[in-house]
Protein backbone atom coordinates (compact mmCIF):
# COMPACT_ATOMS: atom_id res chain seq x y z
CA UNK A 1 0.00 0.00 0.00
CA UNK A 2 1.29 3.31 -0.63
CA UNK A 3 1.45 5.35 2.39
CA UNK A 4 0.04 9.56 1.37
CA UNK A 5 -0.64 10.39 4.86
CA UNK A 6 -0.94 8.93 8.38
CA UNK A 7 -2.07 11.08 11.13
CA UNK A 8 -2.89 10.41 15.10
CA UNK A 9 -6.21 11.43 15.36
CA UNK A 10 -7.50 10.83 19.32
CA UNK A 11 -7.51 8.39 22.38
CA UNK A 12 -10.33 7.26 23.86
CA UNK A 13 -11.34 5.37 27.45
CA UNK A 14 -14.75 4.60 26.46
CA UNK A 15 -16.13 3.36 23.62
CA UNK A 16 -18.68 6.37 22.90
CA UNK A 17 -15.94 8.20 21.85
CA UNK A 18 -14.80 6.52 19.37
CA UNK A 19 -14.69 8.54 15.95
CA UNK A 20 -17.60 8.67 13.81
CA UNK A 21 -17.61 8.64 10.12
CA UNK A 22 -18.08 4.88 9.68
CA UNK A 23 -14.48 4.66 8.18
CA UNK A 24 -13.20 0.52 8.24
CA UNK A 25 -10.65 0.14 11.07
CA UNK A 26 -7.95 -2.67 12.08
CA UNK A 27 -6.75 -3.60 15.48
CA UNK A 28 -3.36 -4.46 16.93
CA UNK A 29 -3.70 -6.41 20.30
CA UNK A 30 -1.02 -8.35 22.02
CA UNK A 31 1.17 -8.04 25.29
CA UNK A 32 3.09 -4.95 26.77
CA UNK A 33 6.29 -4.44 25.25
CA UNK A 34 5.68 -6.35 22.10
CA UNK A 35 6.73 -4.02 19.51
CA UNK A 36 3.16 -3.13 18.63
CA UNK A 37 4.22 0.51 18.11
CA UNK A 38 7.20 -0.42 16.27
CA UNK A 39 5.08 -2.55 13.81
CA UNK A 40 2.68 0.47 13.37
CA UNK A 41 5.27 3.13 12.57
CA UNK A 42 7.05 0.93 10.03
CA UNK A 43 3.82 -0.07 8.63
CA UNK A 44 3.47 3.48 7.78
CA UNK A 45 6.67 4.68 7.21
CA UNK A 46 6.74 7.24 10.01
CA UNK A 47 9.34 6.99 12.61
CA UNK A 48 7.80 8.43 15.79
CA UNK A 49 3.89 8.13 14.76
CA UNK A 50 3.43 6.10 17.41
CA UNK A 51 5.25 6.28 20.82
CA UNK A 52 7.64 3.36 21.50
CA UNK A 53 8.88 2.33 24.94
CA UNK A 54 11.25 0.17 26.51
CA UNK A 55 8.97 -0.10 29.66
CA UNK A 56 5.67 -1.42 29.34
CA UNK A 57 2.26 -1.02 29.47
CA UNK A 58 2.63 2.78 27.74
CA UNK A 59 -0.52 2.36 25.92
CA UNK A 60 -3.16 2.93 28.09
CA UNK A 61 -6.39 3.94 25.97
CA UNK A 62 -7.37 2.50 22.47
CA UNK A 63 -5.39 5.32 19.95
CA UNK A 64 -6.86 5.85 16.52
CA UNK A 65 -4.39 6.37 13.60
CA UNK A 66 -6.23 7.53 10.34
CA UNK A 67 -4.34 6.28 7.41
CA UNK A 68 -4.64 7.47 3.91
CA UNK A 69 -7.87 9.36 5.34
CA UNK A 70 -9.69 5.95 4.44
CA UNK A 71 -9.08 3.64 7.83
CA UNK A 72 -8.02 3.47 10.91
CA UNK A 73 -5.65 1.59 12.52
CA UNK A 74 -6.36 1.31 16.23
CA UNK A 75 -3.44 0.70 18.93
CA UNK A 76 -5.19 -1.00 21.98
CA UNK A 77 -3.57 -1.15 25.29
CA UNK A 78 -0.84 -4.04 25.80
CA UNK A 79 -2.01 -6.97 28.41
CA UNK A 80 0.75 -8.83 30.56
CA UNK A 81 2.97 -7.34 32.53
CA UNK A 82 2.62 -3.29 32.17
CA UNK A 83 3.69 -1.36 34.95
CA UNK A 84 0.26 0.43 35.74
CA UNK A 85 -2.04 0.36 38.81
CA UNK A 86 -3.86 -2.51 38.96
CA UNK A 87 -7.37 -0.33 39.09
CA UNK A 88 -6.32 0.48 35.78
CA UNK A 89 -5.21 -2.41 34.23
CA UNK A 90 -8.38 -4.20 35.06
CA UNK A 91 -10.57 -1.64 33.55
CA UNK A 92 -8.65 -1.88 30.22
CA UNK A 93 -10.69 -5.54 29.68
CA UNK A 94 -13.78 -4.17 29.46
CA UNK A 95 -12.72 -1.33 27.01
CA UNK A 96 -11.00 -3.89 24.98
CA UNK A 97 -13.48 -6.48 25.44
CA UNK A 98 -16.45 -3.89 24.16
CA UNK A 99 -14.15 -2.69 21.21
CA UNK A 100 -13.47 -5.88 19.74
CA UNK A 101 -17.38 -7.32 20.25
CA UNK A 102 -19.25 -4.45 19.30
CA UNK A 103 -17.61 -2.11 16.99
CA UNK A 104 -19.21 -2.14 13.36
CA UNK A 105 -16.22 -0.86 11.68
CA UNK A 106 -14.23 -3.49 13.01
CA UNK A 107 -12.84 -5.36 10.25
CA UNK A 108 -9.98 -7.58 11.47
CA UNK A 109 -7.39 -7.78 14.24
CA UNK A 110 -3.37 -8.07 13.88
CA UNK A 111 -2.84 -10.24 16.71
CA UNK A 112 0.98 -9.61 17.86
CA UNK A 113 3.32 -12.14 19.45
CA UNK A 114 7.03 -12.00 20.53
CA UNK A 115 8.65 -14.49 18.02
CA UNK A 116 11.54 -15.02 20.25
CA UNK A 117 9.15 -16.54 22.78
CA UNK A 118 6.29 -19.09 22.98
CA UNK A 119 2.92 -17.19 23.11
CA UNK A 120 1.75 -17.13 26.56
CA UNK A 121 -1.54 -17.92 28.03
CA UNK A 122 -2.86 -14.64 27.39
CA UNK A 123 -2.14 -15.03 23.82
CA UNK A 124 -3.62 -17.79 23.75
CA UNK A 125 -6.66 -16.73 25.51
CA UNK A 126 -7.02 -13.81 23.42
CA UNK A 127 -6.65 -15.90 19.82
CA UNK A 128 -9.34 -18.76 20.84
CA UNK A 129 -11.31 -15.34 21.96
CA UNK A 130 -11.07 -13.77 18.66
CA UNK A 131 -11.82 -17.18 16.51
CA UNK A 132 -14.97 -17.84 18.97
CA UNK A 133 -16.36 -14.30 18.27
CA UNK A 134 -15.30 -14.87 14.59
CA UNK A 135 -13.10 -12.02 14.11
CA UNK A 136 -10.95 -12.11 11.50
CA UNK A 137 -7.70 -12.32 12.55
CA UNK A 138 -3.35 -12.53 11.51
CA UNK A 139 -0.88 -13.34 14.10
CA UNK A 140 1.91 -11.57 13.55
CA UNK A 141 5.48 -12.61 14.87
CA UNK A 142 7.78 -9.37 15.29
CA UNK A 143 11.18 -9.14 16.24
CA UNK A 144 12.07 -11.90 13.67
CA UNK A 145 15.60 -9.86 12.94
CA UNK A 146 16.99 -10.98 16.48
CA UNK A 147 16.66 -14.52 15.25
CA UNK A 148 18.35 -16.69 13.02
CA UNK A 149 16.47 -17.88 9.41
CA UNK A 150 16.58 -21.59 11.32
CA UNK A 151 15.49 -20.18 14.47
CA UNK A 152 12.88 -18.41 13.14
CA UNK A 153 11.09 -21.13 11.48
CA UNK A 154 11.54 -23.18 14.57
CA UNK A 155 9.92 -20.47 16.35
CA UNK A 156 7.23 -19.81 13.88
CA UNK A 157 6.10 -23.63 14.65
CA UNK A 158 6.30 -23.29 18.30
CA UNK A 159 3.80 -20.22 17.99
CA UNK A 160 1.41 -22.00 15.34
CA UNK A 161 1.70 -24.67 17.87
CA UNK A 162 0.98 -23.10 20.83
CA UNK A 163 -2.04 -21.10 19.45
CA UNK A 164 -3.41 -24.02 17.70
CA UNK A 165 -3.28 -22.43 14.26
CA UNK A 166 -4.70 -24.33 11.35
CA UNK A 167 -2.10 -24.79 7.95
CA UNK A 168 -4.87 -21.86 6.49
CA UNK A 169 -4.57 -19.23 9.80
CA UNK A 170 -2.02 -17.00 8.58
CA UNK A 171 1.14 -16.70 10.31
CA UNK A 172 2.97 -13.11 9.17
CA UNK A 173 7.07 -13.31 10.89
CA UNK A 174 7.64 -9.69 10.76
CA UNK A 175 10.42 -7.47 11.62
CA UNK A 176 10.35 -3.55 12.36
CA UNK A 177 13.80 -2.92 11.64
CA UNK A 178 14.24 -5.44 8.22
CA UNK A 179 10.77 -4.43 7.13
CA UNK A 180 10.40 -7.93 6.61
CA UNK A 181 6.83 -9.30 6.61
CA UNK A 182 5.41 -5.69 6.07
CA UNK A 183 4.31 -6.47 2.15
CA UNK A 184 2.33 -9.87 3.50
CA UNK A 185 0.71 -7.78 6.34
CA UNK A 186 -0.49 -4.85 4.18
CA UNK A 187 -1.95 -7.76 1.74
CA UNK A 188 -4.11 -8.84 4.39
CA UNK A 189 -4.96 -5.65 6.00
CA UNK A 190 -5.91 -4.19 2.13
CA UNK A 191 -8.38 -7.09 1.96
CA UNK A 192 -10.34 -6.63 5.08
CA UNK A 193 -10.68 -3.20 4.14
CA UNK A 194 -11.65 -3.37 0.85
Amino acid sequence: MNIVSAEFVKSITELNRCPAGGRPEVALAGRSNVGKSSLLNCLVNRRNLARTSNTPGRTRTLNFYLINNRFYLVDLPGYGYARVPEKMRVSWGPLIEGYLSRRPELRGVIQIVDLRHPPTAQDVQLYQWLKHHGLPTVVVATKADKLSKSQGLRQLQVVRQTLGLTGEAPLIKFSARTREGRDDLWHVIEEWIN
